[in-house]
């Protein structure tokens, strides 16, 4: 394993600050291996159909087709020990995951949902299996194996049948009241739609990061990550939310990203840019109202995926644009409602439009694309089905600008979550 200057010094610099003032220890308290454990299993019944519009195709099966669905059962099991007693504590988090097909045809897979095999059909199962080891340290932890991740630079997706996942080693460190630090080195990443350890073709990140919060209404993050030697990333966040009185608040959300590629890698030889987002939200009562703004400005688009498929912290990424490309604008316009307030506990509503223009692609200079997604979720609230979810969620997206750029879709998603102990 390979370990670069920039993670040693982050390595070194968490334990300067373990000599200062510190909270309560997390690991004092630890009541031990097995007292700690826990063990989880959340079903999840996952729907997806995509309409691809205008002539637009995707590859499925030996041709391309222009629709598609996909209809699996998962089941996502974990097993989170707790630490063993003493001043420093060992134990293991561990990982199951399982998918059957329940229905596509031949010419109708390939939408991320389920895996496929070398002549591109659905399979009829996925099964993956990994554990991370993991050690703590007054309220510092080093954990090291499969896991899943979830920071601006480097993110495993769940947003299908089965979640990502990741090789390699994170250390977490709170030792200061309100500052969390991070840093860690992957060497692998497992595709939401695949079972072998690195199917991404990822050879390495290196990232470090932390997350301060100013006050209960106020935070601000900064992380910086180095992947493959290809290109590395600058990511930093700031967000704040100002109450009005007992029921209503303003809301405001920044993100930028600066991410640089090597010229002298072709894949990444115009990564040069810049992308930032933001938020602007009004809450009162059941209601919230957001108006976003996004740019990219610069070489290139918003390059993710071998970094892992959400690793982009954007306001403007949404189902199925991330409004991303070179040179982009959009705006978007968001409504929320909570339907507690009108005696539905459990239930609710998002809605919202987008709209880019300006944007480099293939034949254009000034390309234009728009979205609208639509979303109604229900929680149940007690009884022997309590926290069973169902969700639904549509999508339509128009582009003349964009390949395949015309989508229609829908996604039907239900869950439930097992605390076995």
């Amino acid at each position: 394993m390979k370990f670069y200057m920039g993670s040693v010094s982050v390595i070194t610099s968490l334990g300067a600050l373990m000599a200062l003032p510190a909270l309560a220890s997390q690991q004092s308290d630890t009541k031990g291996f097995v007292e700690d454990s826990k063990l989880s299993v959340l079903n999840r019944n996952f729907y997806i159909n995509r309409d691809m519009r205008n002539g637009g195709s995707f590859t499925a099966g030996s041709e391309p087709r222009g629709y598609g669905s996909e209809w699996g059962q998962g089941v996502i099991g974990r097993l989170t020990s707790g630490f063993t007693q003493g001043t420093i504590g060992f134990g293991v988090d561990a990982l199951g995951l399982f998918a059957a097909k329940l229905d596509t045809g031949d010419g109708r897979s390939g939408l991320l949902a389920l895996e496929r095999d070398d002549e591109r059909h659905a399979k009829d199962t996925q099964a993956f299996a990994g554990a991370a080891l993991k050690m703590r340290l007054s309220n510092t932890e080093l954990k090291y194996g499969d896991q899943m991740v979830n920071l601006p630079v480097f993110s495993t997706a769940d947003t299908r049948l089965l979640p990502e996942t990741a090789e390699g080693w994170l250390l977490t460190s709170q030792e200061i009241k309100d500052l969390s630090i991070s840093a860690g080195h992957f060497t692998g990443l497992r595709a939401r739609n695949d079972s072998s350890h690195d199917s991404v073709g990822l050879t390495s990140t290196d990232l470090a990061g932390l997350v301060y919060k100013f006050s209960k209404q106020a935070a601000g993050s900064f992380y910086y990550a180095d992947t493959d030697n290809r290109f590395r990333k600058y990511y930093v966040n700031g967000n704040y939310v100002y109450p009005l009185n007992s029921s209503q608040s303003l809301s405001f959300d920044a993100n930028y990203y600066n991410t640089k590629g090597d010229s002298s890698l072709a894949t990444y030889d115009r990564l040069d840019n810049q992308a930032f987002s933001l938020s602007a939200g009004y809450s009162f009562g059941p209601h919230k109202i957001t108006l976003s703004h996004q740019r990219i400005v610069g070489d290139g688009g918003y390059n993710y995926g071998i970094d892992g498929n959400t690793a982009i912290f954007l306001a403007n990424s949404v189902q199925l644009s991330d409004f991303n490309q070179e040179d982009e604008r959009s705006w978007q316009l968001k409504y929320d409602l909570n339907m507690v307030a009108f005696g539905y506990p459990g239930l609710n509503f998002m809605t919202r439009y987008l709209r880019g223009d300006g944007f480099t692609a293939a034949g254009t200079t000034d390309g234009k694309e728009w979205e609208r997604d639509t979303e109604i979720k229900y929680v149940v609230q007690s009884g022997a089905a309590k926290d069973l979810s169902l969700r639904v969620r549509h999508a339509v997206r128009r582009t003349s600008d964009i390949a395949n750029g015309d989508i229609d879709e829908i996604r039907i998603i239900t869950e439930y979550p097992i605390n076995i102990f």
